[in-house]
């Protein structure tokens, strides 16, 4: 299944999120909304003010939720 993280840079609830993906050896792509208007609008058109979020499949979760995570994954 496809994970998509948006993040930010400097932002530490996403530094934590991605050491976590890469900790359970979970794949993803990673969309910076740091300068780019078109991540932003993005984040935005999903209903949400910031980051980190994580997009798996058609579930969307904002913030730093590992269990929600796993779950979404079958995990």
């Amino acid at each position: 299944m496809e994970v998509i993280v948006y993040t930010k840079p400097h932002c530490i609830e996403c530094n934590i999120l991605k050491q976590f993906l890469d900790d359970h050896d979970i794949s993803y792509e990673l969309r910076d909304c740091g300068h780019n208007e078109e991540r932003i609008a993005e984040v935005k058109a999903m209903g949400f003010l910031g980051v980190p979020v994580t997009v798996i499949g058609k579930k969307k979760i904002q913030g730093l939720k590992p269990d929600e995570i796993l779950k979404a994954l079958g995990r």
